[in-house]
């Protein structure tokens, strides 16, 4: 007796057998409508892990769908803390702490040490005979090269080194290492030096290949470092006034040099549709 051949299934139907290849034809792209372009499993239900539906991992971490956000939180938090650096920093010298007076054992100690020409060249990179050139160097190529928000704001903050700078030499009155005049807390050179460098750095950077765009953050943090160094052994300032210019413009400073790297980040992982 002969068996009565089975009906062929459908692409909806829920068969126990495996779908089977079609010559000649191409699968369905959804579950009883072609050619929508939606993909389906062969038994009608939706697949495992859709493309719209993906959600981002706990940490957001690179492999998601959605467009993967940086990290605010380290750029937003990062500045308050320099500023209460600054802060703790200015009250020890205030209220002369034992703070103020390791920073003056240690000023004392390195004052005079290392070639005499090479100190004082250090130093001078803080003038701003040597550092605008620069920052306006990178303005002009930053605007040709069509930034406008960037130079106008290293514009500004390069112009808020002096409103903030004397002002709180004026109150603080710090002496000088060799000197008995004041004025010398925080480090005008040290300020000077960090935000022109700094802000060079930020413009330049977007528009250098990626081999070598670490170079430009790097010679800024090495020229600021330099300057430090210089105006130190000099005796031109205290330790503790340079690393107060330090805190004051790294607050004004590395908050959007992280959120630049932040966008990068998220930019370079999100996927190509």
């Amino acid at each position: 007796m002969r068996e009565t051949p089975r009906p062929q299934g459908t692409a909806g139907d829920a068969g126990s057998e495996l779908p089977q290849r079609r010559p000649g034809r191409a699968f369905a792209h959804t579950a009883g409508a072609s050619g929508s372009g939606t993909p389906h499993r062969s038994d009608g239900r939706s697949p495992q892990t859709p493309r719209g539906v993906r959600q981002t991992g706990p940490t957001g971490r690179p492999g998601t769908t959605p467009p993967v956000p940086g990290r605010p939180a380290l750029s937003l938090s990062l500045a308050p803390l320099l500023l209460v650096l600054f802060a703790l920093t200015a009250w020890q010298i205030v209220a002369d702490g034992p703070l103020r007076g390791l920073d003056e054992r240690t000023g004392r100690a390195v004052v005079g040490h290392g070639p005499a020409r090479v100190t004082e060249f250090l130093a001078d990179l803080g003038n701003m005979q040597i550092a605008l050139p620069v920052l306006g160097c990178a303005i002009v190529w930053a605007l040709v090269r069509g930034a406008r928000r960037a130079p106008l704001y290293a514009a500004l903050a390069m112009g808020a080194v002096p409103l903030l700078v004397v002002p709180l030499k004026a109150w603080i009155a710090r002496p000088g290492p060799l000197t008995d005049a004041t004025g010398y807390f925080p480090s005008g050179h040290a300020a000077t030096a960090a935000m022109a460098y700094g802000a060079a750095a930020l413009l330049v950077v977007p528009y250098v290949r990626r081999p070598w765009s670490w170079m430009m953050p790097v010679a800024a943090v090495l020229l600021t470092t330099a300057t430090g160094i210089g105006l130190v052994l000099r005796g031109y300032h205290w330790p503790l006034d340079v690393l107060g210019s330090w805190f004051l413009f790294g607050a004004v400073l590395l908050p959007p040099a992280l959120s630049r790297r932040s966008r990068r980040r998220s930019s370079s992982r999100t996927p190509r549709c």
